[in-house]
Formats: C-alpha cells, sequence, structure tokens
C-alpha cells in the first residue's frame, strides 16, 4: 500500500490526550494511546477540522515557507478567492494583489479565473445525461478524500474536471510558456505557488508534484496565515498596480458555500452544503438513493465555505461578508477570458479532465486468509455487543465499533474501557471481600449454624 501524504500532522510535545480531536474526527482517523494523540493515514482526510477545535493547538498543516519561492527565477501567486475576503472593503483588490506582489511575487493569476472555467464548464459535464446523478463537485479536496474513504460508492459521481487552483496553475505555466522567445523562460525556471486557506488543499498540491500532467504542477502551497502579517504591512505602501484583479464576481464567490452551483442557475437542480457533518447527511443521503433528483451536489467541508478554512485568519462569517459585498459591487464588470466556443474546444481537448479517475481509498484488510478474515469480523461484532455502547471515547477510540476493531487488530485491551473496568474492578473487590470473610474466625452464631446443616 502506498504511504500517503498529509499536510496535518501532529506536534506531540503540544498534545494532552484531551481526545476532542477524537470525538470530531469525520472519519475516525484518530486515536489517543499512551496519552497522545495518533493519526491514522489511511483514514485521515485534510480536513482540519482537529486543527481547527485542538485547544492545546497540537494539530497543525505542512505548508511552505515564503522563502521557498526564491528557488525560482519567475515567482507565480495564485491566490485562492478567499484571500479576498481577508481584507476590509476600503482594500480594492488590485490593492490586495499588489500586496502580494510586493513581498517577492513577479506576477499574479487569481484561482477565480479558474474557477470560472471550472463553473462554466459543468454543464457540459451534465450534458446527455449521466446515470450517476448526482454529480459531485470536486472542488473541495477534503470533500472529495472523504468520499473515498467513507462513501466510496459514489467515487463516480465526482465530477472529472480539475479544480479551479489546478487549471488556474495550467493556464499561468502555458501563458508563460507560450511566451517563452520574449521572456527567455524555461518551464524549470518557473515557479507557481498557490495561497492556501486549507490543509486539504495544500495536501493536493504536493500531489501534483508527483503525478498527472507536468503543465498542471504547483511548485508550493503557502497558507494565508503564514502571509497575512506580511500582506498587511504591504498594503498601504507603493502604488496600487491596476489591472491584476481581472476575475468574475461569480469567479471569487467559488470562497462561499454555493458559488459553484450558481453557475448552473435555474436551469438544473443543485444542492449546496457546507461544515463537514452537514456534508456526512447529504452524501448518506445520496448513497441511500433519496436524492436521485437532484443534478449537481457542492459539497465544502469548511463552515461557510473556504473562507472557513483553517489556515485562514478572519472570522469566517466576516469573510463570507466581505465576499458578498465585493461580489455585488462587481457584478457584471468583467468580460469571461473565454468565448462559449473557445470554452467548449478547451472541454473537448480534455486537458479540463483528471488523467486518472478517483479510486476508493483501499484499506488493510483484517487478514489476508479470507476466512480468519470471517472469524475476526464475527469477533468484532462479538465484543461490540459486549460493549456499553455509549461511544464516550475514553478508550482511546472514537466509539465502541473502533475499539473492537482495535481489540481485534491487537492494538487495544479491552479493559481500555472504563466501564468494562469499571465492572471487572467491582468483581475483584466483591472476589477479594469474600476472600477476606473467609479468613476471619466464625462467630458463636455462625458456628451454631454450621453445627446445624
Amino acid at each position: 500500500m502506498d504511504k500517503l501524504f498529509h499536510s496535518v500532522y501532529l506536534d506531540r510535545s503540544k498534545c494532552k490526550g484531551c481526545t476532542t480531536c477524537l470525538r470530531n474526527c469525520p472519519t475516525g482517523a484518530i486515536r489517543v494511546r499512551g496519552g497522545k494523540a495518533r493519526i491514522i493515514e489511511n483514514k485521515c482526510i485534510d480536513c482540519g477540522e482537529c486543527i481547527r477545535i485542538c485547544p492545546h493547538h497540537a494539530k497543525l498543516a505542512r505548508t511552505d515557507p515564503l522563502k521557498s519561492i526564491e528557488s525560482f527565477k519567475y515567482k507565480v501567486a495564485i491566490p485562492a478567492p478567499t484571500l479576498l475576503g481577508q481584507f476590509k472593503q476600503r482594500y480594492s483588490a488590485d490593492r490586495i494583489l499588489t500586496a502580494l506582489k510586493s513581498i517577492g511575487f513577479d506576477e499574479v493569476l487569481e484561482v477565480a479565473k479558474g474557477a470560472e472555467t471550472v463553473g462554466r464548464s459543468l454543464e457540459f459535464e451534465l450534458e446527455g445525461g449521466r446515470d450517476d446523478l448526482p454529480m459531485i463537485s470536486s472542488a473541495c479536496p477534503a470533500v472529495s478524500n472523504l468520499i473515498q474513504v467513507r462513501f466510496p460508492e459514489l467515487v463516480g459521481n465526482i465530477t472529472t474536471l480539475k479544480s479551479p487552483m489546478t487549471l488556474t496553475a495550467r493556464m499561468a505555466r502555458e501563458q508563460l510558456l507560450a511566451n517563452s522567445e520574449h521572456n527567455g523562460l524555461k518551464d524549470e525556471d518557473i515557479g507557481i505557488f498557490f495561497i492556501t486557506p486549507c490543509a486539504a488543499k495544500a495536501t493536493e498540491v504536493t500531489k501534483s508534484l508527483s503525478a498527472g500532467d507536468p503543465m498542471d504542477r504547483i511548485d508550493g502551497a503557502i497558507s494565508i496565515k503564514d502571509l497575512f502579517r506580511p500582506l498587511s504591512a504591504a498594503l498601504g505602501k507603493g502604488k496600487c498596480e491596476a489591472g491584476l484583479h481581472t476575475a468574475s464576481s461569480e469567479g471569487f464567490s467559488w470562497a462561499v458555500s454555493g458559488g459553484e452551483s450558481s453557475y448552473l442557475g435555474k436551469r438544473r437542480h443543485s444542492l449546496h452544503v457546507d461544515g463537514i457533518s452537514n456534508v456526512i447527511s447529504v452524501l448518506d443521503e445520496i448513497e441511500c438513493g433519496r436524492l436521485s433528483n437532484i443534478d449537481f451536489f457542492e459539497g465544502l467541508a469548511c463552515t461557510g465555505g473556504c473562507v472557513g478554512g483553517c489556515l485562514t485568519v478572519e472570522n469566517n462569517f466576516v469573510a463570507k461578508m466581505r465576499i458578498e459585498m465585493r461580489a455585488e459591487n462587481e457584478r457584471g464588470n468583467v468580460v469571461p477570458a473565454l468565448s462559449e466556443d473557445d470554452l467548449r474546444t478547451f472541454y473537448a481537448s480534455g486537458d479540463m479532465h483528471r488523467e486518472q479517475p478517483l479510486e476508493p481509498r483501499i484499506f488493510q484488510p483484517l487478514d489476508e486468509d479470507f476466512d480468519k478474515a470471517i472469524e475476526k469480523m464475527n469477533e468484532i461484532e462479538r465484543i461490540e455487543a459486549s460493549l456499553p455502547g455509549i461511544d464516550c471515547g475514553s478508550c482511546g477510540a472514537p466509539g465502541c465499533r473502533a475499539h473492537a476493531e482495535d481489540i481485534v487488530k491487537g492494538f487495544a485491551r479491552k479493559i481500555d474501557c472504563i466501564f468494562v473496568l469499571r465492572d471487572r474492578l467491582e468483581t475483584l473487590a466483591r472476589l477479594t471481600n469474600e476472600m477476606l470473610q473467609m479468613g476471619q474466625p466464625m462467630s458463636e452464631q455462625e458456628e451454631t449454624e454450621d453445627e446445624s446443616k
């Protein structure tokens, strides 16, 4: 089994073993053993929920430092639409992007441009009808990962379109290489860096370095949180460069839930949901076949959409308000970069689609021998039935079922459950008391009663 890369990781020195993360992980990917949390890599979807709720800040995300851009001759920033929501309305989009350039980048291309391309192409994906409705958005990698882990039967429902981030990187690289005779740039000279609001996208960036079309390569992911201070300091300095902000209001509205679905308008029945627990509830409905009348489902792991990412700074509701206000003020100001015919040609070329389909994530079987695996499954059922069914997490597993699995796999003991331990201690106390009583001399009344027997 290939080792998975994850942006989310644990700082053991800060972990107190409090089980807060264990009780909130949507895929049961965390255990607490020996007073420290442990992340089960094959179950982790990099949603960042544990980062968000850890009271001790022991969960972190691996991203690239700003200085990593120095490895390239020509540095390109592709900021997520969420970046615009981190700053007050008095700073124009051009001013924010100018500040981004001033801290070390040669060029800036908004990911909202890629979002426009993907959004306008959704109708092409639905043309001709699909048997596996609703079609599910691929824009949130945490949701795609969730489906691979918890809803493998729905993997085929995920749209084959690449993410806006990936398409934006491709457009930037193609544009620079097409002008290489004038700018003298080679592919290895160009470093494209995504300004990310979340851990899941940072993981996706790392995957792009070793797989897929080289034109889609993104050379690093820098968190919005890490850039916020230098960007804030640069906002009031220097002359604002006009024309950097070329994305439409519809494009940067992808930062909030419903931004992608809005491209389908009233032509299609669509549903958009944010927050990982809410997404799971809807995916349960889809898996049971109760939402086949819906054409498109947009699920975003973070509350409010990408504005709620764990690597952002601003309150997600405030950031959402700012995005919506900017969109209202700019609506209709930008002409789409591609005509309808050019867009259809781009779509038909295949460059907008993933080269490899997503597959369900493979888990280690209980046993290589099928008969033994069945025996272990039955043992799990038996152990689970003997546990209290409270799912309190005090055993170090997220629930009784997970604890039973851990016992069978040899990772835990039944007495790790405090209720089982309590019952055994009560039994031991009773037996100890009986043994002590047996060793004491009998009273005259007890002797009389014993003789009468």
